[in-house]
């Protein structure tokens, strides 16, 4: 998905103990920023914008509506999931108050997000192909169903275990109870393991009795792509995915990949059989499957699923039906546009003579060999073009902003339904294509060495002739509808002045009309976000956490080093000396951590000298991460052993940052 979930608040505590998780606790199932009176309406000019939205693409298109709706086995009335303790996780119900395929968009929404919207609220068990169903609509993503001779095969696993199971029991409900008995997951974001201990356990996993089948590398990169840098990202991730934001034509009303995200607590189980090269086959239970490695598109570890006797090609998070991010907007590393259509145009070759349906982990699945292969070209050639075209534009010497603002998808990729910017955009991806070639520097000398926010608003704000003379031209560019243009200049304001009212008001209010012209799920949820919080304040809660036990539980010793490395506060740790030994006598693995020189460094085995031991399991430092326990009850409860002085481990816990998760964005 998602350009993968966050993982929000991984802050972990080596040996104190101390650190509560930086990222708040999972969201209930309803939105949490309900509390914005200052809400505004449409303006003539985002009636006037979203209505040149309506007027120029082909509504009257509805094959994705007969796609959406078709084969379609049952589903309930109603659809609100819960947790064990009675949680919402995950309600469909808050949607269908405003959402409903005959209704016409809402002036507060873009007319083509709302169309992605009435499509992904087709929900239910729906089948594919013979023996292959999805559950749609019980998450961001699907879950598929593979029939095999006794049992199921299961293909992607949603955010929660409560949707998942959902999922599975639906599915058994209507086409007759089966074990499971394999599960692939096809790539290394949340989103599409997270559930996988609501359908399986782990004693039948480790009986052999289940397989988890994944790409090469799915572990790592499912637990390491966030860590380092998981507190920012899990902040942003708030304004990308509007999980928090109230279910209205004001707020919320759709991701792009899916309505929203689930918020139950993620699990993750190791795989027993791992894919490696293109070609590899695989037949479980009388279900044939070839799979086609894709490292480096949507995920840093994905492969496709080939069903040669059902004709049937799973797509992955690689094709969907908008197009996806290069860049995903709570930051990631960037994707590369260029592998992204050459393994497009591999899948083209070799499976597209013999595919007679593609389905895939988010949306709905595509009938017809020469369609499917049509809507294949399109999808590689757009990343193909704006790969393409955006380095051309760079080779001319145009910069980031300039490329994003003149480039433009050819009419036939264009008005294409599938191609449409629901979740990645033309614009930040052809930015990210930049940024991958050239960095953040643009050129311009003037550039190199800028200001940082708040020291060049003041002087902004001085040249421009005082708060009060900004506001009042602010206030007549917001009148004629540049809110592109109050964005950029009320930014100087509020960073100039914090306490000024007026000030974050207006921006709010600009915030809000982009947001309402929107396009992308995210893009609309980023600006109703910061409008929320210019307004209201920062939240305290309400993120969702995708720090999960079996998350860390997976993470090597070396990862969680890596990121006391960045926790380390530099500054407090300059001219001091610390050197640790840890024992992890479970793994029979020891380690030597040193502070030197303002940097943690590790290394294999035990340091000669040392100024203390500790020897713990495994499980002890995941219960210590989590903040379970502490240093001293778990020396207290021989759970840890602690050799030499006490105080030189002390004095590297309180060397360790703790990052706060709800930091200011919209304001200094």
């Amino acid at each position: 998905m998602l350009g993968g979930l966050a993982v929000a608040g991984v802050a972990t505590a080596l040996v104190a103990g101390c650190d509560d998780q930086t990222g708040s606790g999972s969201a209930s199932g309803s939105a949490g920023l309900n509390t914005d009176n200052n809400v505004k309406g449409a303006t003539e000019a985002t009636k006037a914008a979203n209505q040149k939205v309506l007027d120029s693409l082909p509504f009257n298109e509805k094959g994705d509506f007969e796609d959406a709706q078709r084969n379609l086995v049952a589903r309930p009335d109603t659809l609100t999931i819960r947790d064990a303790s009675g949680n919402v996780v995950w309600d469909l119900e808050e949607y269908k108050k405003y959402i409903g395929a005959d209704k016409p968009a809402p002036d507060t929404v873009n007319p083509s997000l709302w169309r992605n919207a009435q499509l992904c609220m087709e929900y239910g068990l729906f089948k594919v192909a013979d023996r292959i169903y999805q559950v749609r609509g019980y998450d961001l993503s699907n879950v598929t169903f593979v029939q095999g001779d006794t049992g199921w095969i299961v293909i992607d696993t949603a955010i929660s275990p409560e949707t998942a199971k959902a999922a599975l029991d639906l599915a058994n409900q209507h086409l007759g109870t089966r074990p499971v008995l394999a599960v692939v997951h096809s790539h290394s974001h949340v989103d599409h393991y997270g559930g996988v201990r609501g359908i399986v356990n782990q004693a039948d996993v480790d009986s052999g009795k289940v397989k988890i089948i994944a790409p090469q590398a799915f572990v790592e990169d499912a637990v390491s792509e966030n860590v380092i840098a998981g507190n920012a990202m899990g902040r942003r991730a708030v304004y990308m995915y509007g999980a928090l934001l109230p279910r209205n034509a004001e707020g919320g009303v759709n991701g792009g990949l899916g309505m929203t995200v689930s918020t139950g607590l993620p699990t993750l189980i190791i795989p027993t059989d791992i894919i490696t090269t293109t070609g590899q086959k695989m037949t479980i239970d009388g279900v044939d499957m070839e799979f086609q490695m894709t490292p480096g598109t949507e995920a840093p570890t994905e492969m496709n699923t080939f069903f040669p006797q059902f004709k049937a090609m799973w797509m992955a998070e690689n094709t969907t039906n908008t197009m996806h991010n290069l860049l995903t907007l709570r930051g990631a590393q960037v994707r590369d546009a260029l592998k992204w259509a050459q393994f497009l145009n591999d899948t083209i070759r070799t499976y597209g003579p013999n595919t007679d349906v593609k389905f895939q982990s988010h949306h709905w699945p595509m009938w017809g060999r020469d369609k499917i292969i049509d809507y294949w070209k399109k999808q590689r050639d757009m990343y193909k073009y704006m790969h393409d075209q955006s380095v051309r534009m760079m080779n001319n010497g145009m910069i980031g902003s300039e490329i994003a603002e003149e480039i433009a998808l050819p009419p036939e990729l264009n008005n294409f339904w599938p191609d449409r910017g629901y979740y990645g955009t033309l614009k930040h991806n052809s930015r990210a294509v930049y940024q991958r070639y050239m960095g953040w520097y643009d050129g311009n000398p003037s550039d190199l060495d800028d200001l940082p926010p708040v020291a060049a608003a003041k002087k902004y704000v001085e040249y421009m002739g005082g708060e009060d003379a900004i506001l009042d031209k602010a206030k007549k560019d917001f009148d004629n509808g540049n809110y592109r243009w109050t964005a950029m200049v009320l930014k100087q304001v509020v960073f100039a002045n914090p306490d000024s009212v007026n000030g974050k008001n207006l921006l709010a209010d600009s915030y809000e009309q982009m947001g309402y012209q929107a396009e992308s799920g995210p893009w609309r949820s980023v600006y109703l976000q910061g409008a929320y919080e210019l307004r209201n304040g920062v939240p305290t809660s309400g993120g969702t956490d995708t720090a999960s036990p079996d998350t860390i539980a997976a993470m090597p010793p070396e990862m969680m080093f890596d990121y006391l490395g960045v926790r380390l506060n530099g500054p407090k740790a300059a001219g001091k000396k610390i050197a640790l030994n840890v024992d992890f006598t479970d793994l029979k693995k020891q380690y030597g951590l040193t502070v030197e020189n303002g940097v943690l460094n590790y290394s294999d085995g035990l340091l000669p000298q040392s100024d203390a031991t500790l020897k713990l399991t495994k499980a002890t430092m995941n219960d210590i991460q989590m903040g379970k326990v502490n240093l001293n009850d778990a020396i207290s409860a021989n759970n840890v052993t602690l050799e030499g002085d006490k105080q030189s481990v002390e004095d590297f816990v309180g060397l360790l940052d703790t990052f706060p998760f709800w930091f200011n964005i919209v304001t200094p």
